[in-house]
């Protein structure tokens, strides 16, 4: 057995014991995880040596197993390390494991290996992919296929089943010298590390009252029974108790009366009765048609006890509109993986974005070496990826996460042969994705996401206009006057960008534009802004506009009504000022509430912009297209999000928010007495007059279960454009509060009564075990 600890000598008797102990946990755990049986698991659980890759030359032996945890991978290391868990990581944190030569690592140093032996692990956030290279097909299929099989298994588990899982993991930490027992001195230990803060007096009183042995250690039934006492939640109780029908059990005809009268659903009682049959564990509760306590809880922190509605989580929209009535999930400068100087670029910036549902991406195209155009923010230090590889990456990825039209944002600084090439490698390599000709060669108006499932869209310059393009068979190459470096704004974030590394600004140059790359535009053709009554006189619908944060602002702030009337015709795609080369973000808020449709911010940058950005997008199944509300989709419309009169948009609703408690709250600092102080920010996102934020209290060394029960209202005006946003922080006197949790909803999404939210980290990935509890109701303002 691998051990991640250099352990005091053992007699054998004692390793034998050890081993036992660690074969009945992992079985335990793998039972849980309902892969008690599956040999790939066995594998892992076993592990294996594997040649991590890093370079050219870089390239070790290092042996790799999965912990009898079932979720966290060991591996040794040469290097003298302060902690050992530098030699873990957990499969929580793992993004997608990728056979074969997948990543940029792979494809640049694992050329001459067999794909069949290769294997990529990419993490979540920043990380560092692991390129791994097994000894032989098998031993590679084994890890791929036992990875995927925990990742995903992992996921469908139960929120009860996660935690228990959890506790359980932690109480095996707190287990120093693994003899499956606990004392006092690491019941305490364990506490803090679940961040629960006792005095002695509670420890002790505790750890005698399961103690019934008297042997001074808790073992088996008596460490279940102080799991029992740790996870009680007299919220829950007090809950239960008001529609049981018995002590123990509450019938599918009380449940009902609770999915009415609390959580206002209008439910039959098949409906309570089909709960019942998914979530209740005792088959006595349910031959009696009947829900235990347990089962209770394991319904409310399912899905259908989530604050966001499940129904949401699938496409159900109509999405048969114009492609301008719709919100479109849109990356800025997607090439990177951080900032804008000299981060670097990465095929990898694309695949993330895509399955996060984004569905329109930038590439900066330049000259290349070879007469290959690369990738990357020109006149910066930041590293250069082939067009070409982007290409492949987005036909790979484009529509694994959402099946609806994607749109390639070119901004070109390639010359004519570079261009062509440029076409070239999209058209060979994606084939019938790349949209060449109209939806059924009509030209009055935009087509619909419907229509345009799996195709791939250009955005960029044309030299004509797109009736003149398609009546045209000349091959010549033109230069048109107003074909400039993509777009006014570009130029603006380019001069911008050189004046921070002292380069010399633009004087207006022309660019000339090859037919073959202006022929791959269709319904996305980049114009300059000449204001809203140009544009509704002299341009055709498919012609867009790229504007800067800031100047979108201004005329939503100043034209706001016209801003909307524009948006309901044509496309207009906003992305941050060209200062921001931090890759920073601003609030997509105020271009949405003008219905701007294309809001590009910098997926790579996590904070509260990109919280509530995948909050709005979360929405709708995650497509990456979001139906504009009516009042914003039709050009007679007198919506104006700065002057809110009478309209249809006018629905005024108040919102009361109980927060009741939390649970599992992750340990921020990893000092052992370290213990988070957590408070709730709710914040009411929307148009400006619904802008709102109240705190509830701070709860005082309890991260594990702080109580709350604080109640908060809202009034709000324009409900289809709100969105509502819980943040968890870690209170601290002398310096900055820290990021605990958050989850932001669209108001229309909201599901009504006791809810959990399952709380996201900074990087917008669910925090296995932590959650709010919350009380919501909506109600009408009528008069």
């Amino acid at each position: 057995m691998q051990c991640i600890r250099r352990q005091p000598s053992r007699t054998k008797s004692q390793e034998q014991i050890l081993q036992e102990t660690s074969r009945r946990v992992s079985q335990v755990n793998s039972t849980r995880l309902g892969l008690q049986d599956d040999e790939d698991l066995k594998f892992l659980l076993n592990g294996s040596p594997l040649s991590k890759l890093k370079s050219a030359s870089w390239k070790k032996l290092r042996f790799y197993k999965l912990q009898e945890d079932c979720k966290t991978v060991w591996h040794d290391s040469k290097k003298i390390l302060r902690s050992p868990d530098s030699q873990t990581f957990s499969v929580d944190d793992i993004e997608d494991v990728r056979p074969g030569h997948e990543t940029e690592g792979m494809k640049r140093y694992a050329k001459d290996v067999p794909p069949d032996l290769c294997f990529s692990i990419v993490f979540k956030g920043h990380r560092k992919n692991l390129d791994l290279i097994a000894s032989s097909d098998k031993e590679a299929s084994h890890w791929t296929g036992g990875l995927n099989k925990v990742m995903n298994n992992s996921r469908s588990m139960s929120q009860k089943q996660k935690i228990k899982h959890w506790i359980h993991t932690c109480l095996r930490k707190a287990d120093k010298n693994k003899d499956n027992k606990m004392s006092l001195k690491e019941l305490k230990n364990f506490l803090q590390e679940v961040n629960i803060e006792t005095d002695d007096n509670y420890a002790k009183y505790i750890f005698q009252q399961c103690d019934k042995s008297k042997t001074g250690a808790l073992e088996d039934d008596e460490i279940e029974e102080f799991y029992q006492i740790l996870t009680m939640r007299d919220e829950m109780d007090v809950i239960f108790s008001a529609y049981k029908d018995t002590e123990d059990l509450m019938s599918a005809g009380n449940l009902q009366k609770f999915l009415m009268n609390e959580q206002r659903e209008d439910v039959t009682l098949n409906h309570a009765k089909s709960l019942i049959e998914k979530y209740e564990p005792s088959e006595a509760a349910k031959k009696q048609e009947s829900m235990s306590k347990d089962g209770f809880l394991i319904y409310l922190l399912s899905d259908d006890g989530n604050i966001f509605n499940p129904a949401h989580s699938k496409v159900y929209q109509d999405m048969k509109q114009p492609l301008s009535h719709y919100f479109i999930s849109s990356s800025h400068n997607t090439y990177l993986m951080e900032d804008q100087l000299k981060g670097p670029s990465s095929t990898e910036a694309y695949i993330r974005a895509l399955t996060k549902g984004c569905r329109c991406v930038e590439l900066d195209c330049w000259d290349g070496p070879n007469g290959d155009p690369v990738i990357y923010h020109g006149y910066t230090l930041t590293s250069k990826i082939l067009f070409k590889d982007v290409i492949k990456a987005i036909k790979l990825y484009a529509f694994k996460t959402s099946e609806y039209p994607v749109i390639i944002s070119l901004e070109n600084h390639c010359t004519l042969e570079q261009q062509i090439t440029m076409a070239k490698h999209m058209k060979d390599i994606l084939g019938d994705m790349l949209l060449l000709m109209p939806v059924e060669g009509k030209i009055q108006d935009f087509p619909s996401p419907e229509q345009l499932k799996g195709k791939i869209l250009v955005k960029g310059k044309k030299l004509n206009t797109l009736e003149d393009s398609l009546k045209e068979a000349e091959n010549s190459t033109t230069e048109a006057d107003d074909v400039s470096d993509e777009d006014e704004a570009a130029e603006m974030d380019d001069d911008a960008v050189k004046s921070k590394v002292g380069a010399k600004k633009s004087a207006g140059a022309k660019l000339k534009l090859a037919k073959e790359l202006s022929d791959t535009v269709i319904y996305c053709k980049s114009v300059h802004f000449r204001g809203f009554e140009y544009a509704a006189k002299n341009q055709s619908f498919y012609e867009m506009s790229s504007l800067t944060e800031s100047k979108s602002l201004k005329l939503a702030n100043e034209s706001g009504n016209r801003f909307i009337h524009h948006n309901a015709r044509q496309l207009t795609r906003v992305y941050p000022d060209g200062m921001r080369t931090d890759s920073s973000n601003y609030s997509a808020v105020n271009m949405w509430n003008v219905g701007c449709q294309i809001v590009a911010l910098n997926f790579q940058t996590p904070g509260v912009e990109m919280d509530v950005y995948q909050g709005r997008f979360r929405d709708n199944g995650c497509c990456g297209y979001l139906l504009k509300p009516s009042f914003l989709r039709y050009s007679q419309s007198k919506f104006n999000p700065k002057s809110i009169q009478d309209g249809e948009w006018w629905t005024p609703k108040t919102l009361n928010i109980m927060v009741i408690s939390g649970q599992q709250l992750p340990k921020l600092n990893k000092k052992k007495s370290s213990i988070v102080d957590p408070f709730v920010t709710l914040e009411i996102v929307g148009v400006a007059r619904d802008m709102a934020k109240k705190q509830t209290n701070v709860i005082e060394n309890n991260g594990f279960n702080p109580v709350w029960n604080e109640h908060h209202q809202f009034e709000i005006d324009v409900p289809a454009l709100a969105l509502v946003r819980f943040l968890v922080e870690d209170y601290d006197t002398s310096s900055r509060n820290d990021f605990v949790g958050q989850y932001t909803v669209p108001l229309t999404s909201l599901q009504l009564g006791y809810r959990h939210i399952h709380l996201l980290n900074k990087n917008g990935d669910i925090l296995p075990s932590a959650t709010l509890f919350v009380h919501i109701m909506l109600h009408e303002n009528k008069g």
